[in-house]
């Protein structure tokens, strides 16, 4: 009797902490799932800013043809399509809220540009019909609609994560596991999204 007492006054605390370690060691294997989808979601988002930026030099080019004397606004599109994509390798090696955030100004800004050159090709009816400038301002409208979608599926994750990290128990491991919380990937302004969808009507 005194033995299986014995036994079972050792036995408990090492089950215990077994089952806690368990439980803890499972919360913080959720934790990284979680911060590795949300990157996959990011990665996601930057494989259709790069299809953008790919874009953006070509129609600029047929642009340059119709628009001798716009070089200012041509340039400006150059200049924020470089800027974004060298913020979009950089977010790419390590997608910190920084790096993320980074990358978001670049691409309001670089949306800014194109809304600048779509004002100024309304101006131009022969660039308007011009069949190859209308395939490129066609897919970049489609790649719009694609990193939308991948920007909501990136919210959706961040969501998840962010509300594991600042739930208990989870934010105890998350804060000493040196989880971050992650930003969300804001909506663009309306006003910015009909800039860049604006129509060649012919």
């Amino acid at each position: 009797m005194e033995h299986t007492t014995a036994m079972n006054s050792w036995y408990l605390p090492v089950i215990t902490l077994l089952l806690i370690s368990y439980y803890l060691i499972k919360i913080f294997n959720r934790l990284v799932r979680l911060e590795n989808e949300n990157k996959n979601a990011f990665t996601q988002i930057s494989v259709q800013l790069k299809r953008r930026h790919d874009l953006i030099p070509n129609l600029v080019e047929i642009a340059k043809t119709y628009l001798k004397h716009e070089s200012n606004t041509l340039e400006s599109v150059i200049a924020a399509r470089n800027h974004a994509d060298a913020t979009r390798r950089k977010a790419d090696r390590s997608p910190t809220p920084q790096t993320v955030g980074d990358l978001m100004g670049a691409e309001n800004i670089l949306t800014g540009a194109l809304g600048g050159l779509f004002a100024v090709v309304e101006n131009y009816p022969d660039l308007k019909a011009d069949q190859t400038m209308g395939r490129l301002h066609e897919e970049l409208v489609s790649t719009e609609n694609r990193v939308a979608f991948a920007r909501q599926a990136f919210n959706d994750a961040v969501m998840v994560y962010n509300t594991r990290c600042e739930s208990f128990p989870d934010a105890i491991i998350a804060h000493l596991g040196g989880f971050k919380k992650a930003v969300l990937w804001d909506d663009i302004s309306q006003e910015e999204k009909e800039a860049v969808k604006i129509s060649f009507d012919r």
